[in-house]
Protein backbone atom coordinates (compact mmCIF):
# COMPACT_ATOMS: atom_id res chain seq x y z
CA UNK A 1 0.00 0.00 0.00
CA UNK A 2 1.31 3.46 -0.97
CA UNK A 3 4.26 1.77 -2.71
CA UNK A 4 2.98 2.18 -6.28
CA UNK A 5 2.41 5.41 -8.19
CA UNK A 6 -1.18 6.42 -7.55
CA UNK A 7 -3.44 9.39 -6.86
CA UNK A 8 -6.51 10.41 -4.92
CA UNK A 9 -8.79 13.24 -3.82
CA UNK A 10 -9.13 14.93 -0.43
CA UNK A 11 -12.77 15.64 0.43
CA UNK A 12 -14.51 15.45 3.78
CA UNK A 13 -18.06 14.02 3.54
CA UNK A 14 -19.56 17.16 5.12
CA UNK A 15 -18.57 19.02 1.90
CA UNK A 16 -20.62 16.78 -0.38
CA UNK A 17 -23.80 18.12 -2.01
CA UNK A 18 -27.02 17.22 -0.19
CA UNK A 19 -30.46 18.82 0.18
CA UNK A 20 -30.18 18.52 3.99
CA UNK A 21 -27.67 21.25 4.81
CA UNK A 22 -24.58 19.07 5.14
CA UNK A 23 -22.93 16.37 3.07
CA UNK A 24 -24.04 12.89 4.06
CA UNK A 25 -23.86 9.22 3.09
CA UNK A 26 -26.63 9.48 0.51
CA UNK A 27 -26.55 9.34 -3.28
CA UNK A 28 -24.06 12.18 -3.75
CA UNK A 29 -21.45 10.23 -1.79
CA UNK A 30 -21.96 7.30 -4.17
CA UNK A 31 -21.78 9.67 -7.15
CA UNK A 32 -18.47 10.99 -5.85
CA UNK A 33 -17.10 7.44 -5.66
CA UNK A 34 -18.22 6.92 -9.27
CA UNK A 35 -16.29 10.08 -10.15
CA UNK A 36 -13.16 8.74 -8.43
CA UNK A 37 -13.46 5.43 -10.25
CA UNK A 38 -14.03 7.06 -13.65
CA UNK A 39 -10.97 9.30 -13.20
CA UNK A 40 -8.72 6.43 -12.11
CA UNK A 41 -8.28 7.67 -8.55
CA UNK A 42 -7.16 5.04 -6.05
CA UNK A 43 -7.80 7.00 -2.85
CA UNK A 44 -10.53 9.02 -1.19
CA UNK A 45 -9.01 10.84 1.77
CA UNK A 46 -11.33 12.17 4.49
CA UNK A 47 -10.98 14.03 7.78
CA UNK A 48 -11.88 12.42 11.13
CA UNK A 49 -15.39 10.93 11.21
CA UNK A 50 -15.74 11.40 14.96
CA UNK A 51 -18.41 13.76 16.40
CA UNK A 52 -17.55 17.44 15.95
CA UNK A 53 -16.51 19.46 18.97
CA UNK A 54 -15.55 23.06 19.70
CA UNK A 55 -15.81 25.27 16.63
CA UNK A 56 -17.46 22.36 14.75
CA UNK A 57 -14.02 20.82 14.36
CA UNK A 58 -13.66 17.10 13.59
CA UNK A 59 -10.31 17.33 15.42
CA UNK A 60 -11.95 18.33 18.72
CA UNK A 61 -14.25 15.39 19.24
CA UNK A 62 -15.73 14.22 22.52
CA UNK A 63 -15.10 10.59 21.59
CA UNK A 64 -12.23 8.71 19.96
CA UNK A 65 -14.58 5.91 18.86
CA UNK A 66 -18.09 7.28 18.20
CA UNK A 67 -18.98 8.80 14.84
CA UNK A 68 -20.59 11.98 13.55
CA UNK A 69 -24.32 11.28 13.26
CA UNK A 70 -24.84 14.46 11.18
CA UNK A 71 -23.49 12.41 8.26
CA UNK A 72 -26.46 10.03 8.42
CA UNK A 73 -28.52 10.28 5.22
CA UNK A 74 -32.24 11.02 5.76
CA UNK A 75 -32.96 9.49 2.35
CA UNK A 76 -31.41 6.22 3.50
CA UNK A 77 -33.63 6.33 6.58
CA UNK A 78 -36.63 6.57 4.25
CA UNK A 79 -35.35 3.57 2.28
CA UNK A 80 -35.07 1.68 5.54
CA UNK A 81 -38.67 2.49 6.47
CA UNK A 82 -37.73 4.54 9.54
CA UNK A 83 -38.95 7.79 7.98
CA UNK A 84 -41.57 8.55 5.35
CA UNK A 85 -40.89 10.59 2.23
CA UNK A 86 -43.19 13.26 3.70
CA UNK A 87 -40.95 13.49 6.77
CA UNK A 88 -38.03 14.81 4.71
CA UNK A 89 -39.93 16.98 2.23
CA UNK A 90 -40.32 20.00 4.52
CA UNK A 91 -36.95 21.44 5.48
CA UNK A 92 -35.32 24.84 6.03
CA UNK A 93 -33.79 26.76 3.15
CA UNK A 94 -30.27 25.48 3.74
CA UNK A 95 -27.18 27.14 2.25
CA UNK A 96 -25.89 24.78 -0.42
CA UNK A 97 -22.34 26.26 -0.21
CA UNK A 98 -21.88 26.37 3.57
CA UNK A 99 -22.76 24.08 6.47
CA UNK A 100 -24.79 26.09 8.98
CA UNK A 101 -24.28 23.68 11.85
CA UNK A 102 -26.89 25.00 14.30
CA UNK A 103 -29.62 24.74 11.66
CA UNK A 104 -28.49 21.28 10.56
CA UNK A 105 -28.30 19.96 14.12
CA UNK A 106 -31.78 21.26 14.95
CA UNK A 107 -33.31 19.81 11.77
CA UNK A 108 -31.62 16.43 11.90
CA UNK A 109 -32.31 15.96 15.60
CA UNK A 110 -36.04 16.06 14.86
CA UNK A 111 -35.67 13.58 12.00
CA UNK A 112 -33.55 11.22 14.06
CA UNK A 113 -36.04 11.22 16.91
CA UNK A 114 -38.81 10.35 14.45
CA UNK A 115 -36.68 7.54 13.08
CA UNK A 116 -35.96 6.25 16.58
CA UNK A 117 -39.67 6.32 17.41
CA UNK A 118 -40.08 3.85 14.53
CA UNK A 119 -37.24 1.66 15.76
CA UNK A 120 -39.70 -1.18 16.47
CA UNK A 121 -40.49 -1.30 12.73
CA UNK A 122 -37.12 -2.91 12.08
CA UNK A 123 -37.51 -6.53 11.14
CA UNK A 124 -36.14 -9.29 13.37
CA UNK A 125 -32.91 -9.59 11.43
CA UNK A 126 -32.25 -5.84 11.76
CA UNK A 127 -33.03 -5.89 15.48
CA UNK A 128 -30.62 -8.78 15.86
CA UNK A 129 -27.96 -6.81 13.98
CA UNK A 130 -28.56 -3.86 16.30
CA UNK A 131 -28.18 -6.05 19.39
CA UNK A 132 -25.00 -7.58 17.96
CA UNK A 133 -23.64 -4.11 17.21
CA UNK A 134 -24.27 -3.03 20.81
CA UNK A 135 -22.61 -6.17 22.14
CA UNK A 136 -19.57 -6.06 19.86
CA UNK A 137 -18.98 -2.35 20.49
CA UNK A 138 -19.77 -2.30 24.19
CA UNK A 139 -16.12 -1.53 25.03
CA UNK A 140 -16.74 2.08 23.89
CA UNK A 141 -20.47 2.34 23.16
CA UNK A 142 -21.71 1.82 26.72
CA UNK A 143 -19.62 4.64 28.17
CA UNK A 144 -20.20 6.88 25.16
CA UNK A 145 -24.00 6.57 25.14
CA UNK A 146 -24.12 7.19 28.90
CA UNK A 147 -21.74 10.13 28.68
CA UNK A 148 -23.51 11.90 25.81
CA UNK A 149 -26.91 11.33 27.48
CA UNK A 150 -25.73 12.93 30.72
CA UNK A 151 -24.07 15.76 28.79
CA UNK A 152 -27.27 16.50 26.85
CA UNK A 153 -29.32 16.33 30.06
CA UNK A 154 -27.23 19.08 31.63
CA UNK A 155 -27.13 21.20 28.47
CA UNK A 156 -30.93 21.19 28.43
CA UNK A 157 -31.24 21.75 32.18
CA UNK A 158 -28.89 24.74 32.15
CA UNK A 159 -30.41 26.68 29.28
CA UNK A 160 -32.57 28.81 31.58
CA UNK A 161 -31.42 27.92 35.08
CA UNK A 162 -29.31 30.53 36.83
CA UNK A 163 -30.04 28.82 40.14
CA UNK A 164 -28.27 25.68 38.99
CA UNK A 165 -25.31 27.78 37.84
CA UNK A 166 -24.87 29.27 41.31
CA UNK A 167 -25.13 25.85 42.92
CA UNK A 168 -22.68 24.32 40.49
CA UNK A 169 -20.27 27.24 40.80
CA UNK A 170 -20.30 27.06 44.61
CA UNK A 171 -19.60 23.33 44.44
CA UNK A 172 -16.75 23.71 41.96
CA UNK A 173 -15.10 27.05 42.79
CA UNK A 174 -12.53 25.47 45.12
CA UNK A 175 -11.55 22.97 42.42
CA UNK A 176 -11.72 24.92 39.14
CA UNK A 177 -11.32 28.58 38.27
CA UNK A 178 -14.36 30.64 37.28
CA UNK A 179 -13.12 31.12 33.72
CA UNK A 180 -13.11 27.36 33.14
CA UNK A 181 -16.52 26.87 34.75
CA UNK A 182 -18.01 29.67 32.64
CA UNK A 183 -16.51 28.23 29.44
CA UNK A 184 -17.82 24.71 29.90
CA UNK A 185 -20.92 25.06 32.12
CA UNK A 186 -23.45 25.45 29.30
CA UNK A 187 -21.67 22.77 27.25
CA UNK A 188 -22.49 20.20 29.94
CA UNK A 189 -18.85 19.14 30.28
CA UNK A 190 -18.30 16.16 32.59
CA UNK A 191 -16.26 18.16 35.12
CA UNK A 192 -19.29 20.43 35.74
CA UNK A 193 -21.48 17.47 36.75
CA UNK A 194 -22.25 16.53 40.36
CA UNK A 195 -19.32 14.88 42.14
CA UNK A 196 -20.83 11.39 42.11
CA UNK A 197 -21.04 11.49 38.30
CA UNK A 198 -17.72 13.25 37.79
CA UNK A 199 -16.03 10.52 39.83
CA UNK A 200 -18.08 7.71 38.26
CA UNK A 201 -19.45 6.37 41.54
CA UNK A 202 -21.10 3.02 40.64
CA UNK A 203 -24.42 3.62 42.41
CA UNK A 204 -24.83 7.04 40.80
CA UNK A 205 -24.03 5.63 37.35
CA UNK A 206 -26.49 2.76 37.80
CA UNK A 207 -29.22 5.18 38.88
CA UNK A 208 -28.50 7.46 35.93
CA UNK A 209 -28.60 4.55 33.46
CA UNK A 210 -32.13 3.80 34.60
CA UNK A 211 -33.24 7.44 34.50
CA UNK A 212 -31.77 8.05 31.04
CA UNK A 213 -32.48 4.61 29.58
CA UNK A 214 -34.32 5.90 26.50
CA UNK A 215 -31.67 8.53 25.73
CA UNK A 216 -28.92 5.94 26.03
CA UNK A 217 -30.71 3.56 23.66
CA UNK A 218 -31.31 6.46 21.25
CA UNK A 219 -27.59 7.22 20.99
CA UNK A 220 -26.72 3.56 20.53
CA UNK A 221 -29.31 3.40 17.76
CA UNK A 222 -27.83 6.40 15.92
CA UNK A 223 -24.33 4.95 16.08
CA UNK A 224 -25.71 1.68 14.67
CA UNK A 225 -27.36 3.58 11.80
CA UNK A 226 -24.17 5.52 11.09
CA UNK A 227 -22.04 2.40 10.83
CA UNK A 228 -24.63 0.60 8.72
CA UNK A 229 -24.67 3.46 6.20
CA UNK A 230 -20.89 3.94 6.29
CA UNK A 231 -20.11 0.24 5.85
CA UNK A 232 -22.36 0.16 2.79
CA UNK A 233 -20.61 3.23 1.35
CA UNK A 234 -17.13 1.88 2.01
CA UNK A 235 -18.04 -1.48 0.48
CA UNK A 236 -19.22 0.34 -2.65
CA UNK A 237 -15.95 2.29 -2.78
CA UNK A 238 -13.85 -0.86 -2.49
CA UNK A 239 -15.87 -2.55 -5.25
CA UNK A 240 -15.02 0.46 -7.41
CA UNK A 241 -11.31 -0.02 -6.58
CA UNK A 242 -11.27 3.04 -4.34
CA UNK A 243 -9.58 2.86 -0.93
CA UNK A 244 -10.47 5.26 1.89
CA UNK A 245 -7.79 7.08 3.87
CA UNK A 246 -9.04 8.00 7.33
CA UNK A 247 -7.60 10.43 9.86
CA UNK A 248 -6.63 9.90 13.52
CA UNK A 249 -6.41 13.04 15.67
CA UNK A 250 -3.49 12.45 18.01
CA UNK A 251 -5.26 14.04 21.01
CA UNK A 252 -8.77 13.96 22.46
CA UNK A 253 -10.73 16.81 24.02
CA UNK A 254 -10.79 17.54 27.72
CA UNK A 255 -14.60 17.38 27.54
CA UNK A 256 -14.64 13.83 26.21
CA UNK A 257 -15.87 10.43 27.25
CA UNK A 258 -12.28 9.17 26.95
CA UNK A 259 -10.95 11.48 29.68
CA UNK A 260 -14.04 10.94 31.84
CA UNK A 261 -14.04 7.14 31.61
CA UNK A 262 -10.26 6.49 31.51
CA UNK A 263 -8.57 9.31 33.45
CA UNK A 264 -5.56 7.12 34.25
CA UNK A 265 -4.52 7.28 30.58
CA UNK A 266 -4.12 11.08 30.73
CA UNK A 267 -1.75 13.38 32.60
CA UNK A 268 -4.24 14.90 35.03
CA UNK A 269 -4.07 16.61 38.40
CA UNK A 270 -6.15 15.49 41.41
CA UNK A 271 -9.05 17.71 40.30
CA UNK A 272 -9.28 15.84 36.99
CA UNK A 273 -7.89 18.70 34.89
CA UNK A 274 -4.63 18.58 32.92
CA UNK A 275 -1.46 19.88 34.52
CA UNK A 276 -0.27 20.86 31.05
CA UNK A 277 -1.99 20.87 27.67
CA UNK A 278 -1.15 20.26 24.01
CA UNK A 279 -0.27 22.67 21.24
CA UNK A 280 2.59 23.65 18.97
CA UNK A 281 5.20 26.41 19.17
CA UNK A 282 5.22 29.38 16.78
CA UNK A 283 5.38 28.17 13.17
CA UNK A 284 4.24 28.77 9.60
CA UNK A 285 0.60 29.02 10.68
CA UNK A 286 0.90 31.20 13.78
CA UNK A 287 3.50 33.54 15.29
CA UNK A 288 1.98 32.86 18.72
CA UNK A 289 1.99 29.11 18.25
CA UNK A 290 -1.21 27.15 18.69
CA UNK A 291 -2.71 26.49 22.12
CA UNK A 292 -4.98 23.49 21.53
CA UNK A 293 -5.81 22.81 25.17
CA UNK A 294 -6.08 19.00 24.82
CA UNK A 295 -5.00 16.82 27.75
CA UNK A 296 -1.64 15.12 27.30
CA UNK A 297 -1.23 11.37 27.64
CA UNK A 298 0.11 9.61 30.70
CA UNK A 299 2.48 7.55 28.60
CA UNK A 300 3.60 5.51 31.60
CA UNK A 301 0.07 4.14 32.00
CA UNK A 302 -0.15 3.36 28.29
CA UNK A 303 3.14 1.45 28.37
CA UNK A 304 1.96 -0.67 31.32
CA UNK A 305 -0.96 -1.91 29.18
CA UNK A 306 1.23 -2.40 26.08
CA UNK A 307 -0.61 0.58 24.54
CA UNK A 308 -3.89 -1.36 24.56
CA UNK A 309 -6.15 1.72 24.20
CA UNK A 310 -4.21 2.97 21.19
CA UNK A 311 -4.08 -0.49 19.61
CA UNK A 312 -7.83 -0.84 20.02
CA UNK A 313 -8.28 2.62 18.53
CA UNK A 314 -6.24 1.82 15.42
CA UNK A 315 -7.93 -1.56 14.95
CA UNK A 316 -11.31 0.09 15.26
CA UNK A 317 -10.52 2.82 12.75
CA UNK A 318 -9.25 0.23 10.29
CA UNK A 319 -12.62 -1.49 10.50
CA UNK A 320 -14.11 1.38 8.52
CA UNK A 321 -11.21 2.81 6.47
CA UNK A 322 -8.39 1.14 4.55
CA UNK A 323 -5.47 3.11 5.95
CA UNK A 324 -5.10 6.08 8.25
CA UNK A 325 -3.17 9.32 8.59
CA UNK A 326 -1.95 10.06 12.13
CA UNK A 327 -2.34 13.77 12.68
CA UNK A 328 0.62 15.55 14.36
CA UNK A 329 2.89 12.51 14.07
CA UNK A 330 5.78 14.37 15.64
CA UNK A 331 3.88 14.32 18.96
CA UNK A 332 4.64 10.60 19.18
CA UNK A 333 8.38 11.36 19.31
CA UNK A 334 8.16 14.55 21.39
CA UNK A 335 5.28 16.90 22.16
CA UNK A 336 4.87 20.55 23.06
CA UNK A 337 3.66 20.77 26.65
CA UNK A 338 2.08 24.06 27.77
CA UNK A 339 1.20 24.98 31.39
CA UNK A 340 -2.59 24.97 31.74
CA UNK A 341 -2.63 28.56 33.00
CA UNK A 342 -0.82 29.88 29.89
CA UNK A 343 -2.64 32.19 27.49
CA UNK A 344 -0.46 31.35 24.47
CA UNK A 345 1.63 28.40 23.31
CA UNK A 346 4.92 30.31 23.59
CA UNK A 347 5.59 29.18 27.16
CA UNK A 348 5.59 25.46 26.31
CA UNK A 349 8.46 23.00 26.29
CA UNK A 350 9.27 19.77 24.46
CA UNK A 351 8.72 16.50 26.28
CA UNK A 352 9.61 13.03 25.04
CA UNK A 353 7.03 10.46 23.92
CA UNK A 354 7.67 6.69 23.64
CA UNK A 355 7.55 6.61 19.84
CA UNK A 356 9.54 3.42 19.22
CA UNK A 357 7.73 1.40 21.89
CA UNK A 358 4.44 2.83 20.61
CA UNK A 359 4.91 1.58 17.05
CA UNK A 360 6.54 -1.69 18.18
CA UNK A 361 3.25 -2.44 19.92
CA UNK A 362 1.35 -1.92 16.64
CA UNK A 363 3.67 -4.38 14.88
CA UNK A 364 2.21 -7.10 17.10
CA UNK A 365 -1.04 -6.58 15.19
CA UNK A 366 0.21 -5.70 11.67
CA UNK A 367 3.11 -6.88 9.54
CA UNK A 368 3.06 -3.55 7.71
CA UNK A 369 1.65 -0.47 9.37
CA UNK A 370 -1.21 1.03 7.30
CA UNK A 371 -0.32 4.54 8.46
CA UNK A 372 0.58 7.89 6.90
CA UNK A 373 2.67 10.08 9.18
CA UNK A 374 1.64 13.74 9.17
CA UNK A 375 5.21 14.95 9.54
CA UNK A 376 4.84 18.58 8.50
CA UNK A 377 6.47 21.57 10.11
CA UNK A 378 9.92 22.10 11.58
CA UNK A 379 11.06 18.60 12.47
CA UNK A 380 14.10 17.07 14.12
CA UNK A 381 16.28 14.23 12.90
CA UNK A 382 14.72 12.11 15.66
CA UNK A 383 11.24 12.52 14.15
CA UNK A 384 12.50 11.56 10.69
CA UNK A 385 14.30 8.55 12.15
CA UNK A 386 11.13 7.35 13.88
CA UNK A 387 9.15 7.65 10.65
CA UNK A 388 11.79 5.88 8.58
CA UNK A 389 12.44 3.08 11.08
CA UNK A 390 8.84 1.94 10.66
CA UNK A 391 8.80 2.66 6.92
CA UNK A 392 5.90 5.09 7.23
CA UNK A 393 4.94 7.32 4.33
CA UNK A 394 5.45 10.97 5.20
CA UNK A 395 3.75 14.06 3.77
CA UNK A 396 4.79 17.00 1.62
CA UNK A 397 2.85 20.17 0.73
CA UNK A 398 3.51 21.80 -2.63
CA UNK A 399 2.47 25.22 -1.31
CA UNK A 400 5.40 25.06 1.15
CA UNK A 401 7.94 24.39 -1.60
CA UNK A 402 8.63 27.90 -2.90
CA UNK A 403 9.48 29.89 0.21
CA UNK A 404 13.22 29.24 0.47
CA UNK A 405 15.48 27.91 -2.28
CA UNK A 406 16.06 25.00 -4.66
CA UNK A 407 16.97 22.75 -1.73
CA UNK A 408 13.50 23.03 -0.21
CA UNK A 409 12.46 19.44 0.67
CA UNK A 410 8.93 19.96 -0.65
CA UNK A 411 10.02 20.82 -4.19
CA UNK A 412 9.12 17.89 -6.46
CA UNK A 413 12.75 17.22 -7.42
CA UNK A 414 13.69 16.92 -3.72
CA UNK A 415 10.77 14.84 -2.50
CA UNK A 416 11.19 11.21 -1.45
CA UNK A 417 9.32 8.35 -3.07
CA UNK A 418 7.69 7.16 0.15
CA UNK A 419 5.79 10.42 0.48
CA UNK A 420 2.20 11.52 0.00
CA UNK A 421 2.36 14.83 -1.87
CA UNK A 422 -0.52 17.30 -1.54
CA UNK A 423 -1.00 20.57 -3.35
CA UNK A 424 -2.51 21.62 0.01
CA UNK A 425 -4.51 20.12 2.86
CA UNK A 426 -7.58 21.12 4.86
CA UNK A 427 -5.34 23.49 6.89
CA UNK A 428 -4.07 25.33 3.81
CA UNK A 429 -5.55 27.87 1.48
CA UNK A 430 -6.61 26.51 -1.90
CA UNK A 431 -3.77 26.53 -4.43
CA UNK A 432 -5.38 29.38 -6.36
CA UNK A 433 -5.98 31.32 -3.13
CA UNK A 434 -2.40 30.68 -1.99
CA UNK A 435 -0.91 31.82 -5.29
CA UNK A 436 -3.09 34.92 -5.44
CA UNK A 437 -1.94 35.97 -1.97
CA UNK A 438 1.77 35.10 -2.43
CA UNK A 439 4.40 37.81 -2.75
CA UNK A 440 5.94 38.63 -6.14
CA UNK A 441 9.18 36.77 -5.38
CA UNK A 442 7.32 33.53 -4.67
CA UNK A 443 5.18 33.98 -7.79
CA UNK A 444 8.29 34.50 -9.90
CA UNK A 445 9.84 31.34 -8.50
CA UNK A 446 6.67 29.35 -9.23
CA UNK A 447 6.53 30.59 -12.83
CA UNK A 448 10.23 29.84 -13.33
CA UNK A 449 9.86 26.38 -11.84
CA UNK A 450 6.96 25.39 -14.07
CA UNK A 451 8.45 27.31 -17.01
CA UNK A 452 5.04 28.77 -17.80
CA UNK A 453 2.69 31.64 -17.07
CA UNK A 454 0.16 31.72 -14.26
CA UNK A 455 -3.01 30.89 -16.20
CA UNK A 456 -4.96 27.91 -14.75
CA UNK A 457 -2.50 27.81 -11.85
CA UNK A 458 -4.53 25.29 -9.82
CA UNK A 459 -4.29 22.67 -12.57
CA UNK A 460 -0.63 23.48 -13.15
CA UNK A 461 -0.05 22.67 -9.50
CA UNK A 462 -1.93 19.40 -9.96
CA UNK A 463 0.22 18.57 -12.97
CA UNK A 464 3.38 19.41 -11.01
CA UNK A 465 2.31 17.11 -8.18
CA UNK A 466 1.49 14.27 -10.57
CA UNK A 467 4.91 14.62 -12.24
CA UNK A 468 6.80 14.28 -8.94
CA UNK A 469 8.72 11.24 -7.75
CA UNK A 470 6.27 10.77 -4.84
CA UNK A 471 4.45 7.45 -4.89
CA UNK A 472 1.15 9.02 -3.88
CA UNK A 473 -0.49 12.32 -4.79
CA UNK A 474 -3.63 13.64 -3.08
CA UNK A 475 -5.43 16.71 -4.46
CA UNK A 476 -8.05 18.68 -2.50
CA UNK A 477 -11.21 18.82 -4.60
CA UNK A 478 -11.19 22.63 -4.40
CA UNK A 479 -8.08 22.64 -6.61
CA UNK A 480 -9.81 20.50 -9.25
CA UNK A 481 -12.58 23.08 -9.23
CA UNK A 482 -10.07 25.97 -9.44
CA UNK A 483 -11.56 27.71 -6.42
CA UNK A 484 -10.06 30.59 -4.50
CA UNK A 485 -9.69 31.41 -0.82
CA UNK A 486 -13.47 31.47 -0.36
CA UNK A 487 -13.41 27.66 -0.53
CA UNK A 488 -10.84 27.16 2.22
CA UNK A 489 -11.84 24.48 4.74
CA UNK A 490 -9.93 25.60 7.83
CA UNK A 491 -7.76 28.46 9.08
CA UNK A 492 -5.73 27.11 12.05
CA UNK A 493 -6.19 29.21 15.16
CA UNK A 494 -9.48 30.74 13.98
CA UNK A 495 -12.15 29.64 16.50
CA UNK A 496 -15.21 30.12 14.28
CA UNK A 497 -16.24 29.85 10.65
CA UNK A 498 -14.22 26.77 9.73
CA UNK A 499 -15.28 23.34 8.40
CA UNK A 500 -18.26 24.83 6.54
CA UNK A 501 -17.32 24.70 2.84
CA UNK A 502 -19.46 22.61 0.46
CA UNK A 503 -19.62 22.17 -3.29
CA UNK A 504 -22.73 21.86 -5.46
CA UNK A 505 -23.48 19.09 -7.94
CA UNK A 506 -22.74 21.18 -10.99
CA UNK A 507 -19.20 21.82 -9.73
CA UNK A 508 -18.15 18.19 -10.24
CA UNK A 509 -17.58 18.77 -13.94
CA UNK A 510 -17.13 15.70 -16.20
CA UNK A 511 -14.19 17.45 -17.89
CA UNK A 512 -12.25 16.89 -14.67
CA UNK A 513 -12.41 13.13 -15.33
CA UNK A 514 -10.67 13.63 -18.68
CA UNK A 515 -8.08 15.93 -17.14
CA UNK A 516 -7.22 13.58 -14.29
CA UNK A 517 -7.05 10.57 -16.58
CA UNK A 518 -4.75 12.43 -18.97
CA UNK A 519 -2.33 13.36 -16.17
CA UNK A 520 -2.59 9.94 -14.54
CA UNK A 521 -1.60 8.15 -17.74
CA UNK A 522 1.04 10.72 -18.66
CA UNK A 523 2.81 10.29 -15.32
CA UNK A 524 2.08 6.57 -14.80
CA UNK A 525 -0.27 6.85 -11.86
Amino acid sequence: MLKTRSAGILLHPTSLPSPFGIGDMGKDAYNFIDFLHASGQKYWQILPLEPIGAGNSPYASYSAFAKNILLISPEKLVEKGLLSSQDIEEKPAFDDRRVLYDNVISYKDKLFKKAFANYNLLDKAELLNFNLFCHDNSFWLDDYSLYISIKEYYVELRKNSSIDYEKTYNNLKDTYNKELIDEFYYEGAWFTWPEELRSRMPKALDKTRVELEDKILYHKFLQFIFFEQWNSLRSYANKKDVLIIGDIPIFVSLDSVDVWSKPDLFDLASNGLPREVAGVPPDYFSTEGQLWGNPLYNWGSHQKTDFNWWRMRLKYILNYVDLARIDHFRGLESFWSIPIESKTAKSGKWRKAPGYKFFDAFLKDYQELPIIAEDLGILTDEVHALRDTFDLAGMAILQFAFENNNKNPYLPHNCKQNTVLYTGTHDNNTSLGWYSESNPTVKDYVRSYINNNDDDMAWKFIRLAYSSVCNTVIIPIQDLQQLGAEARMNIPGLPKGNWEWRYTRDMLDPSMIDGLNYLRKLYNR
